[in-house]
């Protein structure tokens, strides 16, 4: 299992107003192919090392004024974001946030918001959720909101808070399950720090060609350590990164961090080890998707905690409209993304096309490609080099179709995807039933803040007929049936809002 790295594929120097700071290049170590495993990202965590660096100038703020005319993020008022409920521990007392200022906020944080994040107030999960982290006593949070909601702002925000810029040493740290999403998360960060004065360091695989051995490796001074479990780990087994400071401790997609089959041995070993050391750090678990067994098992683990969540039925985005396909055949789904997704699609934003496993994915990239398609393919069995590469490239739009495994189905954000392929429908490993939570994250790779999106579901025998049924039983909604027509799917087009 991994996660994004940064090489010319992130971002490979990143350049604040009066510092350069620059993520050493990931060594190119050519990873033996990893055994399947249960753990939807792939492949194993190694150590890594990138520094990042927001930096500090004199903040003024006084032409900062929110203009109600730009609605520049309007979208995060759209109804998709309003039935999130909380729940309270204890008798502090917390008020909703209609403005960061209500927050007080450092200066130099609200320029950043409003400067280089482009916000105008907070949206439904950050009014709610900030003043929970913020205010003492400072209590744990598990929070479940919509792909798309805000949930990211709430805690780079909440880490860059809650950071003494004086106190050269680790306060924050941010645990995440791919190196995709480690870097992501850090953009955001370095975005909305720009001003504050706080160092940040990037925790993630790297490849060989700058590898530096964990023995050799400096102390971290940075604030905030962004990263995959594994790498985190090891720096702190090796004593190179200390969390006598740390204030505040993040989960990420963390239902997924803290389940059977994805990262929990490594991140409990994590959190025992902060708890040693610094009894009082809080601890902040975000996700879209929290099962029922995740959610007793966080709560055996967090004590005295507030709480914000919505009912499952409310989870699949109103924004997006979902469809399925019936296919008699493998070469029927494969037609279909040729003469529907690609011809009729050319020209409603990019797609990402989702598979099962690495086998399929590969197939499928051969099947297009042979067939003079362009298209990309990224799964966890790729270098870190390669990964990047590949992410870049679609985020800077210079390709259009991107094909993945679950690898990218949590927490990937490109806002041009607008269109969202189930070419296999998720499946769980160990028994074969639907797994609702990725099927939710993938379907939230479109209409990513409130913004429209369509998903196509294509169905091909008994299995993934049942399988689909259990899908929509499990949501409460019903799923509409296209033909497989260039007119059906052109009204369909138009009913999600991506065709005129």
């Amino acid at each position: 299992m991994s996660d994004a790295d940064s090489n010319a594929a992130t971002p490979a120097a990143t350049t604040t107003a009066t510092t350069t700071t620059t993520i050493a290049q990931p060594p190119a170590v050519t990873k033996t192919p990893v055994k399947e495993t249960k753990r939807w990202a792939d492949m194993e965590d190694e150590e890594s090392k990138n520094t990042l660096s927001a930096s500090s100038s004199e903040v003024n703020i006084d032409n900062l004024k929110i203009d109600e005319e730009k609605k520049i993020n309007s979208f995060l008022d759209e109804a998709e974001d309003s039935n999130i409920k909380a729940v309270i521990s204890g008798e502090t007392p917390y008020t909703s946030a209609k403005t960061f200022e209500e927050l007080e906020l450092r200066a130099e944080l609200i320029k950043g918001l409003y400067v280089e994040m482009r916000f105008q107030k907070p949206s439904k999960i950050q009014a709610i959720s900030l003043p929970m982290i913020l205010m003492p006593p400072h209590k744990d949070l598990i929070a479940q909101a919509h792909n798309g909601s805000g949930k990211t702002t709430c805690f780079v925000l909440g880490m860059l808070s809650r950071v003494d810029p004086q106190l050269k040493a680790p306060q924050a740290i941010c645990i995440c399950p791919t190196r995709e999403l480690a870097i992501q998360n850090l953009e955001v960060l370095l975005k909305m720090g720009k001003y504050s004065g706080i160092s940040s360091e990037c925790a993630i695989p790297m490849d060989s060609t700058n590898y530096i051995p964990i023995n050799k490796r400096p102390p971290v001074s940075a604030q905030i350590v962004i990263g995959t479990p594994g790498t985190i780990k090891k720096w702190m087994s090796a004593k190179k990164l200390g969390v006598s400071n740390v204030k505040i401790l993040v989960f990420d997609e963390a239902d997924h961090m803290l389940a059977e089959d994805g990262f929990k041995d490594d991140s409990l070993r994590i959190k025992k080890d902060i708890d040693r050391s610094s009894p009082h750090c809080q601890v902040l678990l975000f996700s879209a998707t929290f099962n029922e067994t995740v959610k007793n098992f966080v709560s055996k683990i967090v004590k005295d905690y507030n709480q914000l969540f919505v009912k499952k039925e409310d989870l699949s985005l109103a924004s997006v409209k979902q469809y399925k396909v019936y296919c008699p055949d493998e070469m029927t789904k494969i037609q279909i993304i040729k003469e529907r997704i690609f011809d009729l699609g050319e020209n409603i934003g990019q797609r990402i096309i989702f598979v099962r496993t690495r086998n399929s994915a590969s197939m499928l990239h051969k099947q297009l490609v042979d067939d003079g398609y362009a298209v990309t393919t990224i799964q966890g069995a790729n270098t870190p080099e390669v990964r990047d590469k590949i992410i870049k490239e679609f985020k800077d739009g210079l390709t259009q179709v991107l094909i993945t495994t679950d690898l990218l189905a949590r927490g990937f954000d490109q806002q041009q995807v607008n269109l969202v392929i189930n070419y296999d429908l998720p499946i769980k490993y160990d028994t074969q039933e639907p797994d609702y939570e990725v099927y939710l994250h993938r379907i939230g790779r479109a209409g990513r803040f409130g913004r429209k999106g369509a998903v196509f579901n294509l169905i091909c025998g008994d299995r993934d007929e049942a399988t689909m049924r259990k899908i929509e039983l499990y949501f409460q909604s019903e799923v509409t049936v296209v033909n497989n027509s260039e007119e059906d799917f052109e009204k369909a087009l138009k009913q999600s809002g991506l065709l005129e």
